[in-house]
């Protein structure tokens, strides 16, 4: 699924990633672990288009991810770890906003969101304003807006940032759900007891070199 070969970014002398190698296979829950400045979020916006490599390969799904950057988009569903909601919009509203975004028709994000929304335990929140919601209805939210296109990848930087630990356990369950459904995910954190009991395979990164997975 995820197919990352030698990858490398640099800025000036500083090698923020250095040589870095992974394998995700369809349906993993694939947790990257390390500590703060390591490599992980650059790493993971490299593979979401957001930032070019120096050097090095990604594929998704097959697809060469440097040479499509578009159809490498439609592939991703990236969650970062400062999330952005549109406070003046209701939960459905936000949802169709999205999925508009990928030029889906009205019946189908309706049909999707409805499903997404039960999925991540929010369907009695169509209708509030997403401003009103706490921290961790947030971001579960943002995990149904970037599921709404049906994406190969899913790719969450931190997720767990500011959750309070029932959120955190909310949250957890989520991901268990997900993998569940046979989403592919790629996971990050620098509390490894976060992903230990969750992940099917785990990737630990420092200085910008993972330096062990399995």
């Amino acid at each position: 699924m995820l197919q990352i070969n030698h990858l490398y970014k640099n800025y000036g002398k500083f090698q923020a990633v250095n040589d870095l190698n992974l394998h995700i296979e369809k349906g993993d829950l694939f947790g990257f672990v390390g500590p703060n400045g390591a490599g992980k979020t650059t790493t993971i916006r490299m593979v979401c288009g957001l930032m070019p490599p120096t050097s090095g390969s990604i594929q998704i799904n097959g697809i060469d991810a440097l040479s499509n950057p578009k159809d490498i988009k439609k592939q991703i569903g990236y969650v970062p770890d400062f999330f952005g909601v549109y406070d003046n919009l209701k939960v459905t509203e936000y949802m169709d906003f999205y999925g508009s975004m990928y030029g889906m028709s009205s019946r189908d994000i309706a049909k999707i969101s409805d499903d997404l929304l039960e999925l991540v335990n929010l369907s009695d929140k169509k209708e509030v304003y997403v401003d009103t919601l706490s921290r961790g209805m947030k971001q579960r939210l943002c995990v149904a807006r970037a599921l709404i296109h049906n994406p190969a990848l899913l790719v969450l930087d931190e997720p767990n940032s500011g959750l309070d630990p029932r959120s955190r356990k909310d949250f957890q369950l989520l991901l268990q759900r997900l993998a569940r459904e046979d989403y592919t995910i790629l996971i990050s954190s620098h509390i490894l007891s976060e992903l230990a009991d969750l992940c099917t395979s785990i990737g630990v990164i420092n200085g910008g070199v993972m330096v062990q997975q399995g």
